[in-house]
């Protein structure tokens, strides 16, 4: 069984910076991409950004382009969303995922794509 444990979250102005971390146990953390998505109020959960099995690709919405930068350390089991210039358009409930199969160099943003979720981090922006 995987389980993915996300951290971090808050309520910040805009313009700040937070950093999200997710970490995984269960199986093989190195081996499978990480995905990061978030869902608002009202809204249906979305693609945020993503970074391949090994770290040497990464993967954004455009929304988050330039602004939020995704990492992972294979060695600690954790992947990190850094987002910086936050602004109230972000707030949400921020979730990591692990892609259902192994060794993918693009993960793909498609929320069926991945089949472990984490239980969600709140992030809120005020104007």
């Amino acid at each position: 069984q995987v389980q993915l444990v996300e951290s971090g979250g808050g309520l910040v102005q805009a313009g700040d910076s937070l950093r999200l971390s997710c970490a995984a146990s269960g199986r093989t953390f190195s081996n499978y991409a990480m995905g990061w998505f978030r869902q608002a109020p009202g809204k249906e959960r979305e693609f945020v950004a993503a970074i391949s099995w090994s770290g040497g690709n990464t993967y954004y919405a455009d929304s988050v382009k330039g602004r939020f930068t995704v990492s992972r350390d294979n060695a600690k089991n954790t992947v990190y969303l850094q987002m910086n210039s936050l602004k109230p358009e972000d707030t949400a409930v921020y979730f990591c995922a692990a892609h259902r199969s192994p060794f993918m160099r693009y993960p793909g943003s498609f929320p069926s794509a991945y089949d472990y979720w984490g239980q969600g981090t709140q992030v809120t922006v005020s104007s």
